[in-house]
């Protein structure tokens, strides 16, 4: 088909026949055999590919990469005879070489396409044809159903599907105004994929793990606590399977960013909870982040294996592949020992008693809970202008004779005041927040580059007899103690960094606007 396809219902009920018929009244029309047609159509958990109008079909074992339009934008190979079907979860490098490759790997990076509807049409091919018989415009008539959940096809509506022919403008313009005023035909609203996502219960789309709520200053800061955390159980449960069934990585670190904001909210809102529950809460929380953290630590290590490993000297990239297997074990008995943490009944518990404390929580008595009925207005400032002012004071303290330890705790400070700003950032005016974050954000940076390397180097040191036993172990050994010497020289160079960036964040000028702003 051209560069542009319009997309209409057909009438309810209306089969092949009765839609060539119907149409057959308003324009000449040749008609191709009717076939059956099956589609599994792709996308991330958080819809990478449909944000940017795309979508991906397996269209009888077939991938290809369709525009918003459903318009071919490129294709794998036809598949072999009797080779399978593509799997329900791709990654990037299962996708064949090629254009199709080049153009979803970067959209999706490290997520995997899961397979998000399956789809089963009787189509027939319909040409609009002029006085001297030729191809004017291109009509596909579809009868569509769902597959879903293993019982029978579900039925679609209808659809027909225009595109014209190059150099024909005028003759798609004449058939889509036959189409509409003619046979009364309705654009239709959303798109085959989108719908069959829809009929199988799933959002069209996909699911963010960002937070977006717009608060009222004036709202009781308790109401607002429920606004804001109650998502973030949601996203903790919808990234849960995901993450025990190791589709992909990002499952595992949208739990954990979920995670550690809702142990952020439960520390800088501690006063709009009943204390003795609250103290449970944060520990149950606690010990989600922990269960959750080695697995973590290790999926990023692997990530980002080739990177820190590739601008070692001479052959050192290639003798310390065995850490790379290394790492890989220790992550599948990491990842066992989260997997029966995360499936056991206290997580469960945990967070079915989080939901109900926040559902009663407005109702609860109020003797034990100072903040529960201020404004959150009030309340936010007072945090941000807490949380920001004991960075500015530990931050000054820091000197060339303070142990890393002293940076971590004031990176840990700023992911408060991120979170923060994240969760309030309604609140207050744009102008500010967004200067503020900003520069947080080079501050965290370089915070976060120094604590990254710590880690490396103490893991690295860690691994060494478990390499050393590996094949080629020895050679493994002599490469990674060039890598830790190179982690060891990033950690200096982002330490003395530090100075500067510090020096920008806690200038005169933004702390008297921290000051003005949030009080």
């Amino acid at each position: 088909m051209s560069a542009a396809a319009h997309h209409y219902l057909l009438p309810d009920g209306a089969g092949l026949a009765a839609a060539q018929a119907l149409l057959a009244g308003h324009l000449r029309l040749d008609a191709d055999p009717t076939e059956s047609v099956s589609c599994t159509w792709y996308d991330t958990f958080d819809g990478r590919l449909h944000a940017r109008g795309l979508q991906l079909v397996a269209q009888d074992g077939r991938l290809l990469l369709l525009d918003a339009a459903g318009v071919q934008v490129a294709a794998g190979p036809p598949p072999a005879p009797g080779a399978p079907a593509p799997a329900e979860h791709l990654m990037a490098d299962d996708l064949p070489a090629g254009r199709l490759r080049d153009a979803v790997a970067p959209l999706i990076a490290m997520r995997a396409l899961t397979a998000i509807a399956r789809t089963r049409s009787r189509r027939r091919a319909l040409r609009v044809t002029d006085d001297e018989a030729k191809t004017v415009v291109r009509l596909v008539a579809e009868e569509p159903s769902v597959l879903a959940g293993g019982g029978p096809p579900r039925r679609l509506a209808g659809r027909l599907t225009v595109a014209g022919v190059r150099g024909y403008d005028r003759a798609l313009a004449a058939a889509r105004a036959a189409i509409e005023d003619g046979a009364g035909l309705r654009a239709a609203p959303e798109s085959l994929a989108d719908e069959a996502v829809r009929a199988g219960g799933g959002v069209p789309g996909g699911v963010s793990s960002k937070l977006r709520v717009a608060l009222d200053p004036s709202e009781r800061a308790d109401a607002a606590a429920v606004r804001l955390l109650a998502p973030l159980v949601t996203v903790i449960r919808l990234n849960l399977p995901g993450t025990l069934a190791d589709v992909d990585t990002e499952f595992l670190h949208d739990l954990r960013v979920a995670v550690r904001r809702t142990r952020s909210a439960q520390r800088q809102l501690r006063h709009v909870f009943p204390a003795g529950e609250l103290d449970a809460h944060r520990r149950a929380f606690r010990r989600l982040q922990q269960v959750t953290g080695p697995s973590r630590d290790l999926d990023v290590s692997l990530l980002d294996f080739d990177h820190l490993v590739g601008g070692l000297p001479g052959s050192a990239p290639a003798d310390i592949e065995p850490l790379r297997g290394v790492l890989a074990d220790r992550r599948e008995a990491e990842r066992t020992r989260m997997v029966r943490a995360l499936r056991a009944p206290a997580t469960a518990a945990a967070l079915d008693g989080w939901e109900a404390l926040l559902e009663r929580l407005v109702h609860a008595p109020e003797d034990d809970r100072r903040d529960a009925a201020r404004p959150i207005v009030a309340v936010a400032g007072r945090r941000i202008a807490k949380v920001h002012g004991r960075m500015v004071r530990d931050g000054r303290r820091i000197d060339a004779t303070s142990p890393p330890e002293a940076l971590h705790e004031l990176r840990k400070s700023g992911k408060e005041l991120r979170y923060l700003l994240e969760f309030f950032a309604s609140l207050f005016p744009p102008e500010v927040v967004k200067p503020m974050v900003r520069g947080l954000k080079d501050l965290q940076d370089t915070l976060g580059r120094h604590q990254d390397r710590d880690v490396q180097v103490a893991m690295l040191r860690g691994l060494a007899g478990d390499v050393s036993a590996a094949p080629s172990g020895t050679a493994a050994l002599i490469a990674m103690g060039s890598l830790i010497d190179r982690l060891a020289h990033e950690q200096v160079l982002a330490r003395a960094e530090f100075a500067e960036r510090f020096a920008a964040f806690c200038e005169r000028a933004p702390r008297s606007l921290v000051r003005r702003t949030f009080r």
